[in-house]
């Protein structure tokens, strides 16, 4: 019995931080989630009303919502390929013994680091300008004509990808920099020496023994990528019209551009399931909840 009393009076230490964390965490999520059923917005901003799914069959009726769907996988899968990609084969460069001045070549790699993302984007913003950027320079000395990289639908893609791959490669690099270092160097002594040439010990041993630090990083990149706010919001705003909108982008253009809070609240429920939904898959099949616990 005391035991038991015991414990009791051990829970009610940590219950102002669950108090705390209630109110901070879940209470915003909730009021996001009920205000998706009301018609809340700058016509009814003090006296709104449940409307059950209607905002819901609106939205998802719409060519709208589709369209900007379709973006935001474009945009997460398009942004997330190169960056994994660029990001393992700079680790497996610098990850080379003899590599001189390997030191100078990681730290330059964190530059993109060291700015904060926002500046870098107005810079970048003012690099791919199509009359005055450095980007269209460059490219006349080749002789190609300059681009209107913010009106032409696919160039404003892949002006944002490139961009966001800037951003971004350097903490891949990291992380499977760190990864690969971890793997012990006697079984690449022990494989050279039973004679398995340097695409077979990268088969053989690296690969596997990366996987699941590929697919954390997989998990981890589509999750922050598919919600990756700023660089949309700088480059393009969404445009041309909605052509490179994503979902989380749109959501906050429709909340604090157009007052619409109860759309943009059922565009954040919808993005928020979504991105749950396609994490847990992930989770599950990737095997990496079996690896950490």
């Amino acid at each position: 019995m005391a035991y038991k009393k015991t414990n009791f009076f051990n829970y009610l230490y940590i219950l102002p931080v669950v108090i705390l964390v209630a109110f901070l965490y879940l209470y915003p999520i909730a009021y996001t989630v009920y205000i998706s059923f009301t018609n809340f917005n700058l016509y009814h901003f003090f006296e709104y009303q449940w409307v059950g799914l209607s905002n819901y069959i609106t939205v998802l009726t719409g060519g709208t919502f589709w369209q900007v769907l379709a973006n935001t996988a474009i945009w997460t899968v398009g942004s997330l390929a190169p960056m994994i990609a660029v990001g393992f084969l700079l680790a497996l460069i610098l990850n080379q013994k003899d590599l001189k001045g390997r030191t100078v070549f990681f730290t330059l790699l964190l530059v993109p680091w060291a700015f904060p993302a926002f500046i870098s984007l107005i810079v970048w913003q003012g690099m791919w300008n199509w009359k005055y950027g450095i980007v269209n320079k460059v490219l006349a000395m080749f002789g190609i004509r300059p681009i209107d990289w913010f009106d032409i639908v696919p160039m404003a893609w892949v002006m944002l990808i490139l961009t966001n791959l800037w951003l971004s490669f350097p903490y891949y690099t990291s992380v499977f920099l760190s990864a690969l270092q971890s793997i012990p160097e006697e079984l690449y002594s022990i494989a050279e020496i039973d004679g398995a040439s340097r695409l077979a010990r990268f088969r053989y041993i690296t690969l596997p023994l990366m996987r699941r630090t590929i697919a954390f990083v997989a998990i981890g990149g589509f999750t922050f990528t598919w919600n990756n706010f700023y660089p949309i919001y700088i480059l393009t705003g969404g445009g041309p019209g909605n052509a490179t909108n994503i979902l989380v982008v749109y959501a906050y253009q429709a909340a604090f551009n157009n007052s619409l809070y109860n759309f943009a609240a059922v565009y954040s429920v919808i993005d928020a399931v979504i991105l749950i939904a396609m994490a847990v898959i992930m989770l599950k099949y990737s095997g990496v909840l079996e690896a950490i616990t």
